[in-house]
């Protein structure tokens, strides 16, 4: 006999308040609506050094406002932060290209290897979102209505980014040019400014806003998911 199942989601888990995040909050309070692209792969994802470097310029190129969750770049491992913690005595400034911190100067702002990430995808002034699309900030990103450029890394990350990309069209994929290794940083401004400022942004902004309002229906009292969670107490209070 194959178990009931009940479909409860999406669940995400609310963030306390955090001190540290003042600033890049306040930041973000002086912005545009839907103005800033905020850009963070994980809790452990990072990037190699020429990638990160194409990155880089890649935001500058593209002209458009962001906020951006730094780690060391390593060359071993995609997911090396998880295995490496604590061994980044170093701030951003020694492994950003150089000058890169003075050109975006009041256009971005670079935030040492973490944030809160589920405040800054509920702000207003938040646009758009480069996310390694791992399941968590895959639920963030359509819970508070933010497109997503897709940067996959590693596990189930890749089906994620295809998925969200191809099958509900709330993402959109860079591409690698064929004989090279990273995403160059023309592409990577290609596809930030498609998202915050061009017509397929919009329509993608449309589409995960739907999304988003699909599901406060499902968590609202009388939607599915609470329905869900409803029938499973039921079920346990007829069991004491």
């Amino acid at each position: 006999m194959i178990p009931p199942v009940y479909p409860i989601g999406p669940v995400i888990k609310q963030e306390e308040h955090d001190e540290s995040a003042t600033e890049y909050m306040s930041w973000l309070d002086e912005q545009s609506p839907n103005s800033v692209l905020f850009v963070v792969l994980g809790s452990g994802g990072t990037l190699s050094g020429e990638q990160m470097t194409e990155l880089a310029w890649g935001l500058e190129l593209s002209r458009q406002r962001f906020i951006w969750v730094v780690r060391k770049p390593t060359e071993a491992s995609s997911s090396g932060t998880f295995f490496n913690v604590g061994s980044d005595t170093y701030g951003p400034e020694e492994y950003l290209p150089e000058g890169f911190l003075e050109k975006i100067r009041g256009v971005g702002v670079v935030v040492p290897s973490w944030a809160s990430q589920a405040a800054v995808l509920r702000h207003p002034s938040t646009g758009g979102f480069i996310s390694h699309c791992g399941w968590n900030s895959t639920l963030e990103s359509i819970v508070h209505g933010v497109p997503i450029i897709a940067w996959p890394l590693y596990a189930e990350q890749k089906m994620n980014a295809t998925v969200l990309a191809e099958d509900i069209g709330v993402a959109v994929k860079p591409e690698v040019k064929a004989g090279q290794t990273v995403v160059g940083r023309e592409e990577i401004a290609r596809v930030v400014r498609m998202v915050m400022e061009g017509d397929e942004g919009d329509e993608i902004r449309r589409r995960v806003r739907e999304l988003k309002e699909t599901a406060e229906k499902a968590l609202d009292a009388g939607g599915s998911s609470h329905e869900s969670v409803c029938r499973v107490v039921e079920e346990w209070k007829a069991l004491i």
